[in-house]
């Protein structure tokens, strides 16, 4: 193997994401990296929503396809994005270490209390409505930059909610007239795999390229992966699900937020723990 192709989306973030991949491969298996740049229907659709379209696949098909049809060796995707179920013929090799999994609620400077907040996702809207009774939600959508622009200076709304690991591959440490709250497990329980880089490949491509990424990272998403599976979740469910430590977090649109103690080996036993705990929770599976 002397050289890889990664297809990536073309945002910022995606090219950040994938730059880290190449990196680390380059340095663990020398070989060339090249980038097949590529957009995706959601990339495209901007005026969609995706609560209401369903966003599964919308962000990784045309990626896919470019593993499939021999046009990319890898694909790099927000692991948040990639639906749990993989199309024939390819599978996750694997993770990058994960960063910093939290959500933080961007305000424009000087407001306490927003009352209009921007985002499309289920879970954080419903999270955020526990903190926020009286706020009124609209969607929004478009990268990091412009999602800014529009709280800090166009006014379309007084807050948004965007990843902390987005920001910090961006280097956005802060704004001008926008003030970042990073909001704990508490408060906000992540989506599931948020933070996690996933690298997605054909069959035969995996075994030379999956001891050289993070274990603890694939274990903590196979987890949340696993409730998500139960549950059938997607971009229309408000459900987050995030594994820190030896404890899960977990929220649900039908029975709110909740944690659990974790032990070891029910770290290691993705399926049997979400199937136990949904059980336990009251769900009928």
């Amino acid at each position: 193997m002397e050289k890889l192709t990664i297809a990536t989306r073309k945002s910022p973030l995606a090219l950040a994401q994938t730059n880290q991949v190449a990196a680390h491969l380059h340095e663990v298996l020398g070989v060339e990296i090249e980038l097949l740049t590529m957009a995706t229907t959601g990339d495209r659709q901007t005026a969609w929503s995706l609560e209401k379209r369903g966003g599964k696949g919308l962000f990784t098909k045309e990626l896919e396809e470019a593993l499939l049809d021999g046009r990319a060796d890898i694909a790099v995707h927000s692991a948040k994005d990639l639906p749990g179920d993989q199309p024939e013929g390819l599978t996750v090799a694997g993770y990058l270490p994960r960063v910093d999994p939290r959500d933080v609620l961007v305000v424009r400077a000087g407001v306490e209390s927003p009352q209009t907040i921007a985002t499309g996702s289920p879970r954080r809207r419903l999270q955020l409505s526990m903190c926020f009774p009286e706020a009124q939600f609209i969607e929004i959508r478009g990268n990091v930059d412009t999602r800014l622009r529009k709280i800090a200076q166009d006014g379309v709304a007084e807050a948004t909610v965007l990843a902390a690991a987005g920001l910090s591959r961006l280097g956005i440490g802060s704004w001008p007239d926008a003030e970042f709250r990073v909001l704990g497990f508490e408060t906000m329980v992540p989506a599931v795999a948020q933070a996690a880089i996933a690298i997605q490949t054909r069959h035969e491509t995996a075994p030379h390229i999956s001891n050289h990424f993070d274990k603890p990272t694939q274990e903590a998403v196979d987890l949340e992966r696993a409730f998500q599976t139960q549950l059938e979740g997607g971009c229309h469910t408000a459900l987050g699900v995030h594994v820190s430590g030896d404890t899960l977090w977990f929220f649900h649109e039908e029975i709110g937020l909740r944690s659990f103690p974790l032990s070891e080996k029910e770290r290691l036993t993705p399926d049997s723990t979400a199937l136990s705990v949904l059980k336990r929770i009251g769900f009928a599976l």
